[in-house]
């Protein structure tokens, strides 16, 4: 009994829904929304309806929107990406000309100071207040000159020859040219120097200089020279001296920076104070044609 209730329940309400197949011609859409039409009018009352043109006319200027503001979206995003593409290829060229220019900057400097160092005749000193040679290099300290010889790989220390004399240094394989072989631009103390052999590929030569109260122009005389007052001596060393040589040391640093800057030194200075209390304490005197010597 209760499946005939249901049988009849469904009998009384039919589906809401039913199947519509059709395909669209591309170049009629018309006769595509004709018998989509026809098809609504069969299935439903819809097109009885009074407000149905209009209904169906507000649903096509809807679509309309729709696909305007679709377009619109697309258009809006293909301008954003070629603005972005733009913005990034104007960043690239402004970077490409920000580096020639650098460039260009770093050669100026470049020229300057080859320029600079062929009119004095010296060179500017290397990190370590020495000289890059194509050979070999070497660095200083008020103290001391460190040279590197770069020699094979593997090269076993017996096969080194490194003489070392108060003004003379000598240094290079056996049975080979020396690498140097020259008088030292100054004199050493031969007994507190001595070689090493660095990985088996660089000689490493520590010299103590006799007179550690100045800086080396070159390692032997010959080489290109350095421009002493380019010196940039390493200000924590400064402790390791007494009193007295700190002072002095100082002293020479500080006027050294007033010669390079085109200013007096500290003697110059002390002259001119000197010179100014004596002009305080006889005002009567006429110092107009006064000069320090």
């Amino acid at each position: 009994m209760a499946i005939i209730a249901d049988y009849q329940e469904e009998e009384e309400n039919p589906s809401s829904t039913s199947t519509y197949n059709a395909t669209l011609d591309h170049s009629n859409p018309l006769a595509f929304l004709r018998a989509a039409f026809l098809f609504v009018s069969r299935e439903t009352d819809f097109f009885k309806r009074e407000a149905a043109e209009r209904e169906v006319a507000v649903l096509a200027r809807e679509i309309r929107e729709e696909e305007r503001k679709k377009k619109a979206a697309e258009r809006e995003l293909e301008e954003k990406g070629k603005a972005e593409k733009r913005l990034k290829e104007s960043r690239e060229e402004h970077e490409k000309k920000a580096e020639k220019a650098k460039e260009k900057v770093e050669d100026v400097k470049m020229d300057d100071a080859k320029a600079e160092e062929k009119k004095e005749g010296t060179l500017v000193p290397n990190n370590g207040n020495g000289l890059d040679l194509e050979k070999y290099s070497w660095t200083q300290t008020l103290q001391e000159v460190t040279v590197t010889v770069p020699v094979p790989p593997g090269t076993k220390s017996r096969f080194i020859v490194c003489d070392i004399k108060k003004n003379h240094l000598k240094v290079g394989l056996k049975g080979q040219p020396p690498i140097i072989d020259g008088e030292l631009s100054k004199t050493i103390r031969p007994d507190d120097c001595f070689w090493s052999l660095e990985d088996q590929k660089s000689v490493s030569i520590l010299l103590t200089k006799h007179n550690q109260m100045e800086w080396w122009k070159s390692l032997v005389k010959g080489d290109p020279e350095i421009d002493t007052q380019k010196v940039e001596p390493e200000n924590s060393k400064l402790s390791d001296l007494d009193p007295e040589t700190r002072q002095t040391v100082e002293k020479m640093m500080f006027d050294q920076r007033q010669k390079s800057m085109g200013l007096p030194t500290s003697d110059e200075m002390q002259k001119q104070d000197i010179l100014k209390k004596f002009m305080a304490e006889h005002p009567e005197m006429d110092f107009s044609r006064a000069k320090i010597s």
